[in-house]
């Protein structure tokens, strides 16, 4: 009886103890160690369970493993490939007895894979075995997978370069007929990322067999709008084929095929046709304006531990707001160095060729860039690309250009090339240069003085630069139009968004001259352009003035035919203003009224009025240079005087229909003095 007692106190405890380990779980620190065996044996790689391992078998087999570690010994540049906080698994005891292990649910608690990034291609001298059949495959199953809080680092120590998608978060799950079905959510550069894909894998052994799948991803920041594809996977040792690819970035479809070798440095191999293409492009808000060039970082080091092969063709390019029709992108990248070549690009009526090449190969990135474009509309390609709807016409350019640097700052200050544009039979938006030619008669400009209703029409303009770190120099800037002609010289500096320039503008004087063949008058005075190109100061030279005050007083006073009324009878009434008082007409004895801007009761032409007016503020303005000299100091070889006027040419009598031409002047012809003009040389030019 006793012995009975005994037996059935043990039975008691021995329930006890189970009865807690079933709720509690079992202490398991023996078993890490042929845990650890087995995954180093089947993988390569040591694992390290540093927590601990825990097994529960209520409500069924639980395992949990904390502080998981994976390491793969024969890299020393990481130390370990993997780690998570935890991992858990609910494997069924049924499948256990059947030697079939089924995990129902796995989960993984912040684990982070660090992948390696390699400059160059190797290849690896002990390949890894082919999987023997497919019994380690078909050795277990797993129905769900949770990822929660994860992290995949690209890194190179020895560039000290390292790159984050964060915040992983992934659920997957394999049905009966092994359909895969994905739904996840990352960070990358701070901009979200989304996915979701399907997938029907096929039985084991996956390789080399079609794996029919579907991918959407959606990526605000680094997609402009949501990608779509199908396409049917093939794994051949160590290379992914994509057959089949068909899909749509956005509105534009596309298909063709592509293929990624993840041996040692990934080998991206693509062909692509799309049906419209739309590559997002940021609108500067301060190309024009006075903000400098942006000193941050442009990180292209990306670029040195990936290779491409890759041609992209589409029936219709968009590149920001610029359409191209078609477009054709031949792209080769290795060791650090991309090339892209474009050829026969449909731009707006025209065509372009050209190619672009990035060594980032070094610290300090090179820029390369040659570009042929011929008979291309300028106005919807440079606002398209530009945001500049300033010109408009037919447009031809050579560029080909070099730099180097790390930012827009520096690329733009390091430039180096020549370039060569052309604009013909167009038109230039928002200024009209004839009226801020004659503008300058008045006073300095401060800017373009643009506006939406202007407009300067023009035959041709053309300039050729020769640039050197950052300075862009021309010698043969010339602008023919309708009414106005101008050639000059100057210097763009592209790095702080200056311009220095000086021109030589001529106007036709009357609308007459338009669209004949007339010889324009030149101001006689070389114009400035400096300070900012978005805002520059435009004033006449100076020095122009100084060092021929004749030829510069002639000029101005033969800008006034047509100008200022026929023969330049305007710029006589507003000299004649300017002198205080008005002057006694030939014919009726009429006075002209101080600002009247009238001669002989009738109204002078509608140009020469307030242009007479400007032209006399400029010479009084100029008159005071001379007013602390002696009124009667002369220089050797005596006073100069001005041509007496012909009785047509007096500012008081109304113009004939025909004028007759003024009889030049003679040196041997006795001439009368006029004395209100000598005035004006004497305090003008001290004469």
């Amino acid at each position: 009886m006793r012995a009975l007692k005994i037996a059935g106190a043990i039975i008691a405890a021995v329930i006890v103890v189970i009865a807690l380990l079933l709720v509690i779980g079992i202490p398991s620190g023996y078993l890490k160690a042929e845990i650890q065996e087995r995954i180093e044996r089947e993988t390569g790689y040591k694992l390290a369970i540093n927590g601990g391992a825990k097994i529960g078998l209520w409500p069924q087999l639980n395992i949990r493993l904390n502080d998981v570690t994976l390491q793969d010994p024969k890299d020393r540049d990481i130390n370990h490939r993997f780690t998570a906080s935890s991992i858990e698994a609910d494997v069924t005891l049924a499948s256990l007895w059947a030697g079939r292990p089924q995990i129902t649910e796995l989960v993984i608690i912040r684990p982070v894979v660090n992948l390696p990034l390699k400059r160059e291609r190797v290849r690896e001298a002990n390949p890894p075995s082919k999987p023997a059949g497919g019994k380690a495959a078909d050795a277990f199953s797993i129905e769900h997978v949770s990822v929660t809080g994860g992290t995949i680092v690209f890194s190179n120590l020895r560039d000290r370069v390292e790159n984050r998608i964060e915040t992983v978060n992934a659920d997957i799950t394999i049905d009966a007929d092994r359909k895969v079905t994905l739904t996840g959510s990352a960070r990358s550069g701070g901009h979200p990322l989304k996915v979701e894909a399907k997938a029907a894998l096929p039985a084991a052994p996956l390789e080399r067999q079609n794996i029919p799948a579907e991918i959407k991803i959606d990526a605000p920041g680094l997609l402009h709008a949501q990608l779509m594809a199908k396409a049917e996977a093939r794994l051949n040792g160590s290379v992914v084929m994509i057959n089949g690819v068909t899909g749509a970035l956005g509105d534009g479809a596309f298909n063709g095929w592509a293929s990624v070798d993840l041996s040692s440095k990934p080998l991206v191999k693509l062909d692509l046709d799309f049906q419209k293409l739309t590559v997002a492009m940021s609108r500067s808000t301060d190309s024009s304006s006075g903000q400098p060039w942006s000193n941050a970082t442009i990180d292209v080091n990306g670029l040195n531990y990936v290779d491409l092969q890759a041609r992209i063709s589409a029936a219709e390019l968009k590149i920001g707001d610029a359409r191209f029709t078609p477009a054709a992108i031949d792209a080769t990248l290795a060791s650090g160095i991309l090339k892209t070549q474009v050829s026969n690009l449909g731009a707006y009526d025209g065509n372009a060729n050209g190619d672009l090449t990035v060594d980032v190969s070094t610290a300090n990135p090179i820029y390369a860039m040659r570009a042929d474009l011929t008979g291309v509309r300028a106005l919807p390609l440079l606002d398209g690309l530009a945001d500049f709807d300033r010109i408009d016409g037919r447009m031809q350019a050579k560029i080909s250009v070099r730099s180097s640097g790390t930012s827009q700052r520096a690329i733009m200050s390091n430039m180096a090339g020549t370039a060569f544009v052309v604009f013909q039979d167009g038109a230039i938006k928002g200024l009209n240069v004839a009226q801020m030619i004659r503008s300058l008669t008045a006073s300095t400009l401060s800017g373009w003085q643009a506006s939406d209703e202007k407009a300067t029409d023009l035959s041709q303009l053309s300039a050729s630069f020769k640039i050197d770190k950052g300075q862009a120099q021309t010698t043969d800037l010339n602008l023919v139009g309708p009414l106005v002609k101008m050639t000059g010289v100057g210097t763009v500096d592209l790095g702080t968004k200056q311009i220095g320039f000086r021109v030589e503008p001529k106007l036709v004087m009357t609308t007459e001259g338009q669209g004949r063949v007339s010889d324009p008058v030149g101001l006689g005075i070389p114009v400035m352009l400096e300070g900012p190109w978005g805002s520059p100061r435009i004033y006449p030279e100076m020095q122009g003035i100084l060092d021929n005050p004749e030829g510069a007083y002639a000029k101005l006073r033969e800008m006034g035919k047509g100008l200022f009324g026929p023969n330049g009878a305007g710029l006589g009434a507003a000299i004649g203003n300017l002198l205080g008082g008005g002057q006694q007409g030939a014919a009726g004895g009429q006075g002209t009224a101080p600002g009247s801007g009238q001669t002989g009761g009738k109204p002078n032409d509608p140009l020469g009025g307030q242009l007479g007016e400007t032209i006399g503020n400029l010479i009084q303005g100029l008159g005071g240079l001379g007013q602390n000299q002696p009124q009667g100091g002369a220089r050797p070889g005596g006073q100069r005087s001005l041509t007496p006027t012909s009785p047509a040419e007096a500012p008081t009598q109304v113009a004939p229909a025909e004028p007759a031409t003024p009889a030049p002047p003679s040196d041997t012809t006795a001439q009368q003095d006029s004395q209100p003009m000598n005035e004006v040389l004497r305090q003008l030019f001290n004469r």
